[in-house]
């Protein structure tokens, strides 16, 4: 077998069988090859995946590289799985999770000055969910967190780096639904994941969570 052909299917298989996005890196490491080597394989797989048009895409998603079903049959799959553990949001919550991806890292104060209503609840859900966390604290008096977007955020929506979301006119005007994948359903209610620990959150989200 050809030398390339054969790290090709080194890296398919290592792809395939990985639950979570594997890094450019990572994979280059484990081939034996260069990034730039690695990199031109896994374009090919990408372009083999979208010609055949089968249940499988490869696709560059929070930083790495992973397979997903293909959307064209996310209808009959979600009726066979339906037991699948889904994650619920309240269309409150949805608004700010988008004000957070587009305008991180904000604060809270910033966040309900923006929604016009107080915003704690929503980023204590969002943060039990691990949407969202805190990355440091604004340096001005009082040093407020600031917050931003996950990892699993990008897994979630299925981007590879914030820069790949769609770019708004204006924040308050986002349909941020419309890009809601399979694994979030929206919902009336706010919901806290009930194994997350309260007492991690900052000080300033407990009072209401």
């Amino acid at each position: 077998m050809e030398e390339r052909t054969y790290t090709k299917g080194l890296l398919e298989a290592l792809l395939f069988l990985s639950s979570d996005p594997i890094k450019l890196s990572a994979l280059a490491k484990s081939a034996g090859i260069e990034k730039t080597e690695t990199r031109e394989l896994l374009d090919e797989l990408i372009l083999d995946y979208q010609e055949k048009e089968g249940g499988f895409l490869l696709r560059e998603i929070a930083g790495g590289y992973q397979f997903i079903t293909n959307q064209k049959y996310s209808e009959v799959l979600s009726h066979i799985f339906k037991d699948k553990k889904r994650e619920t949001l309240s269309r409150g919550t949805l608004d700010t999770l988008a004000i957070i991806a587009y305008k991180q890292p904000i604060t809270l104060t910033e966040l309900d000055e923006i929604r016009g209503v107080s915003s704690r609840a929503m980023v204590a859900s969002l943060m039990s969910k691990k949407l969202v966390k805190a990355v440091g604290q604004k340096e001005v008096p009082g040093r407020p967190t600031l917050y931003g977007t996950t990892n699993e955020f990008l897994l979630h929506f299925g981007l590879s780096k914030l820069t790949d979301l769609p770019t708004p006119v204006e924040v308050k005007e986002l349909k941020f639904e419309e890009f809601s994948p399979e694994s979030i359903i929206v919902t009336d209610d706010t919901e806290m994941n009930p194994d997350f620990d309260l007492s991690t959150l900052p000080e300033e989200l407990q009072e209401e969570a």
